[in-house]
């Protein structure tokens, strides 16, 4: 059988082992800490299991509780070595790197976290140009669903490679190269097959549903520097910017457009944070800072211990008009950070569908080998001290995006009603 003709047997294989694993979804987000830096984001997406019952999540205490028996480890790796170096037949394919960051991967695989991550230096590097907002690749951001493993195209930036090369929103990433990647876990996919050198080229097939097609095209690599922020005035007095994710860089450019748009006129503003994975916190909470009057708590960060971190609003600058935010159930972490500091000051207006819901924080922890590992290290809390893991901020005004609207890559202004309802509500104040 052909390997395209098994896609979608494969997909709908997914869903069905899915589900019977009562899997959810969840937008990507992953809140990091490393040289001062602390980040609550999630940039590729991933599938978390939620809905734990209490005793299910006592007995992982208890056993997390026992220590690894590392003597009794180290032997059985050896023996594991010795079996493949006697018997496993495509020795040759070995690569030892690989082989030995494997283990270090399963080691956290352990801890039935699904935000738990092993970077080899190399991935480590990678990652840190991503939250830099700049890396060297194809100029899009891809969403997975890991229910069915099909991997997205959700947005293809100005003047890139991607859209050079005739990439479009709502395409599947079915091959690259030779390579099927349906399935494969997303940061893999993106750091070991998309990115790479500049000026090399990455042949990508996708699959476009509405035209029932797979299309070959190649990519020429280059250096992106993502644009996180745009903006523009939808009426004499209403502004309207997008951030599609907290970047070291977003800070500075949610600023610059909002002094951009406020020269224009704008006296009334919407922020949209649909789709947006999060990103660095100390960017997010400048970014809340510069909107809500000091003194006010943008947010809570407590250990294990119950240990907090206060981050408070503080930089002597704030925004007197009204907002209104635009958010759905892909809206998370750092996007739930900030909807949750203006919802509780009653800063601006919620407006889409329930938030994502992570409230946990992940801490990178560099390895004397230049790797790192990420592990879950905190809890936060919104301004009211509302815990939001697992449950999400709900909106003041709830606002389904219309059927026929969400199946379209690129929407339309005059059909978003998400958006059209956050106009009516500004046009009102």
């Amino acid at each position: 059988m052909d390997n395209r003709s098994k896609f979608w047997r494969g997909v709908m294989v997914g869903v069905l082992v899915t589900a019977f694993a009562c899997l959810v979804t969840v937008g990507t987000s992953a809140g990091i800490y490393m040289f001062g830096r602390r980040v609550i984001d999630n940039q590729v997406q991933v599938q978390a299991e939620q809905g734990n019952s209490g005793a299910e999540a006592n007995a992982a205490g208890q056993a997390g509780s026992e220590k690894i028996d590392m003597e009794r480890v180290n032997r059985k790796i050896g023996e594991l070595q010795s079996l493949i170096d006697k018997k496993y037949l495509f020795e040759d394919k070995i690569e030892v790197g690989k082989e030995e960051s494997g283990i270090y991967s399963g080691f956290l695989y352990g801890l039935n976290d699904p935000y738990a991550v092993y970077y080899t230096p190399e991935e480590l590097a990678s990652f840190m140009d991503e939250t830099n907002g700049s890396y060297c690749g194809i100029g899009a951001m891809v969403s997975q669903n890991q229910k069915t493993g099909i991997s997205t195209i959700i947005r293809v930036f100005e003047d890139s490679p991607a859209e050079k090369a005739g990439i479009r929103p709502g395409d599947v990433i079915f091959a690259v190269g030779d390579t099927e990647v349906t399935g494969m876990d997303l940061t893999i996919m993106v750091n070991n097959y998309i990115k790479g050198e500049e000026g090399t080229d990455v042949s990508i097939t996708v699959y476009r549903e509405e035209e029932n097609e797979y299309v070959d095209l190649t990519v020429t690599r280059k250096p992106v520097d993502v644009q996180t922020v745009s903006g523009k005035m939808l009426s004499d007095e209403i502004g309207y910017i997008s951030v599609i994710e907290f970047d070291k860089v977003t800070d500075a450019q949610f600023k610059g457009k909002i002094e951009e748009l406020t020269s224009q006129g704008m006296k009334k503003m919407i922020v949209d944070l649909r789709n947006n994975p999060g990103g660095e916190l100390n960017t997010v909470v400048s970014m809340a800072d510069y909107i809500l009057e000091d003194k006010g708590r943008i947010l809570t960060v407590a250990d294990k211990n119950g240990a907090e971190e206060v981050y408070n609003a503080e930089d002597g600058h704030s925004l007197d008009i009204p907002i209104a935010v635009l958010v759905n159930g892909n809206s998370a972490s750092a996007s739930e950070v900030f909807t949750g500091a203006l919802k509780d000051y009653e800063a601006a207006t919620i407006v889409g569908t329930q938030t994502f819901g992570k409230g946990i924080v992940q801490t990178l922890f560099p390895l004397s080998d230049g790797s790192a590992v990420k592990l879950t290290t905190n809890h936060y809390y919104t301004p009211s001290g509302l815990d939001i893991h697992g449950k999400g901020i709900a909106p003041d005004v709830e606002v389904e995006l219309d059927e026929e609207a969400a199946k379209m890559p690129v929407l339309p202004e005059e059909m978003d009603n998400q958006l059209q309802e956050a106009i009516s509500i500004l046009e009102e104040k």
